[in-house]
């Protein structure tokens, strides 16, 4: 008779004891978990926990460090890059992970447009990528490449995914679902929670406990309250009277911190195809530059982060926050606030004040049971009407918000964005290339932008190896961006997070000093999070928690499996 199989440490710790279950409050939906469309912040957060990438950023200093690869060497020219996969790494059902994988993952975005959805940006410029054995990944491209260290693509599984048919209707969220990260998704109940179980075989070490758990949340002031009941261990997003009111709470920790994200308002430039058709219906009258420069010369920022932001954010300007402070610019003659002179902006593109004192209304798109849509659109509906635009504003959920950005059906519209450690992918979402084509796919666009000086310059940018001539170039792209004013970034977001102490010690941020423990340039966060040992699980149980979530489950619309853009809609977003 067969012995039967040995029991892994988290299993024969669990005979003993409940399980120690991390619990993270989130209000944004879930519009995929495939890697190759997920493109809201949420789903991107459980990717990284799911898969790891050809290299990674350091906890410590956002350093580029071992990923899946753990050496590589460009050619003298530029144009070849060479990654290891060292021997011993292995998926979460046991198999191997080799250099097989890694171009097979590339390759099928090279040769699926579908596949490039999320993260088409980063191999728009690969030539080929073979894999010449199980250690060697060779990735060979047009121009000279300055980014291949900061490649953000999943890889995945090739024994899996080489089965997989279209992958548009690929859903990947029946568990145990195979991966190389520190956590294995085991159930995703669309409008409750994701469920993740500690990768006992993880290639740095298993997790610290037993098992992660997304909860569902309407809006963030249900979440704040779970929070302060001990029904969930982490909370981030929080509105600013959120955060102030936890403050000296027993059992909870605050962390207070620069962010990497940013808000902004969309404003429709007249969005069209790559091949130039037409798409959505926008106001004609955005299509003028003059026009948008007077609408974002209407907006007092200073005033808008005071009163919304109640001072944790600063003031929005370029495309990337000030966190990065390398890549972060500022005008140096900023537009200012200056309705008089928006007014007669708009006298003289051609749209004189009726008689009843209006020029031409527009609509404001944002997220329903978001505090910052709700109070920002109050704001802006008095500056707008101070220069002869009434607003109609409209506050849907994520998903209707990401279908009206995604087609175009928007004047204005609230959006936001997580910059990653290289600027490259947040420049690369204003580039022509980036708007969908003719069939509505493949665009992984931000605000349908289309400028050949500003797509002149990223390709620049994109081959420059000189720092300090490439940092010259990044901030030359943001000031046409801030120029021709396809959007307006509003703010750059503090990040507000708050935990239990009481559950867990500790956690690490990334970067270490005043770093963030949620939406990270990596897994650091959850993966090195450290559970108090006298705390008690079963204290806290899934029972209150789950009757909730059954509840808002019912009102919850289920997310469509096929998003094209990576948005940080209003509701969240990266």
């Amino acid at each position: 008779m067969a012995a039967p199989p040995a029991q892994t440490q988290a299993q024969a710790q669990a005979g003993a004891r409940a399980p120690v279950i991390l619990k993270v409050a989130i209000v944004q939906q879930i519009d995929s978990l495939n890697p190759f469309l997920a493109v809201f912040q949420s789903s991107t957060e459980i990717n990284r926990l799911m898969y790891d990438y050809l290299t990674a950023y350091s906890a410590d200093d956002q350093t580029v460090t071992e990923g899946l690869a753990n050496r590589w060497e460009p050619s003298a020219d530029k144009l070849t890059w060479t990654f290891t996969v060292p021997q011993g790494k292995k998926w979460s059902d046991g198999q191997p992970i080799t250099a097989r994988d890694v171009a097979f993952t590339y390759n099928l975005m090279l040769t699926d447009e579908v596949a490039r959805t999320a993260n088409g940006s980063f191999v728009t410029n690969f030539a080929s990528v073979t894999a010449p054995d199980d250690r060697t990944v060779v990735i060979r491209t047009k121009a000279p490449q300055v980014t291949m260290l900061a490649l953000d693509v999943p890889i995945v599984p090739e024994h899996v995914w080489a089965k997989v048919g279209a992958i548009k209707d690929y859903a990947n969220d029946r568990g145990p679902v195979v991966g190389s990260g520190p956590f294995v998704l085991t159930e995703h109940v669309p409008g409750q929670f994701i469920k993740l179980k500690a990768n006992e075989d993880y290639w740095r070490g298993a997790p610290k406990y037993d098992e992660l758990h997304f909860v569902y949340f309407q809006n963030s002031d249900a979440a704040v309250q779970a929070l302060g009941k001990g029904e969930v261990d982490l909370v981030n997003r929080m509105a600013p009277a959120q955060f102030d009111s936890l403050e000296g709470k027993a059992g909870v920790t605050r962390n207070w911190a620069q962010g990497r994200r940013f808000t902004e308002l969309l404003v429709n430039p007249g969005a069209q195809t790559r091949t130039g058709d037409p798409v959505g219906d926008g106001n004609p009258a955005l299509h003028k530059v003059e026009v948008r420069r007077a609408i974002a010369q209407a907006i007092d920022l200073d005033a808008l982060v005071q009163r919304v932001n109640h001072g944790y954010a600063e003031k929005g300007a370029g495309l990337v926050p000030p966190v990065f402070s390398t890549w972060h610019w500022q005008p140096e003659q900023p537009r200012g606030f200056d309705p008089a002179a928006a007014n007669a902006a708009l006298d003289a593109a051609g749209y004189p004040r009726g008689a009843d004192g209006t020029r031409f209304g527009l609509r404001l798109v944002g997220r329903a049971g978001r505090a910052y849509d709700e109070q920002a659109a109050e704001y802006l509906k008095r500056s707008m009407s101070d220069i002869g635009i009434p607003l109609d504003v409209r506050l849907v959920s994520d998903n209707q918000l990401n279908e009206a950005t995604t087609a175009a059906t928007y004047d204005l519209a609230f959006s936001g964005w997580a910059t990653n450690v290289d600027p490259d992918f947040v420049l690369g979402l204003h580039t022509c290339a980036q708007r969908p084509g003719a069939d509505g796919k493949g665009g992984t666009t931000d605000a349908y932008f289309c400028d050949a000086a500003y797509d002149e310059l990223y390709a620049r940018q994109l081959s420059e190896f000189d720092e300090a001539k490439r940092v010259e170039l990044v901030k030359r792209m943001q000031a046409r961006f801030y120029d021709q004013v396809p959007s307006i970034v509003l703010a750059y977001d503090n990040a507000l997070e708050a935990y239990r102490s009481d559950h867990f010690a500790k956690f690490t941020t990334q970067p270490a000093q005043n770093g963030v423990i949620m939406a990270q340039n990596g897994m650091w966060g959850y993966y090195r999070a450290e559970p108090v040992a006298q705390a008690a699980p079963a204290a806290r149980g899934w029972g209150g928690i789950a009757a909730f979530c059954a509840a808002l489950g019912a009102m919850a619309m289920l997310v469509a499996v096929y998003v094209r853009r990576r948005r940080a809609t209003a509701g969240e977003r990266e």
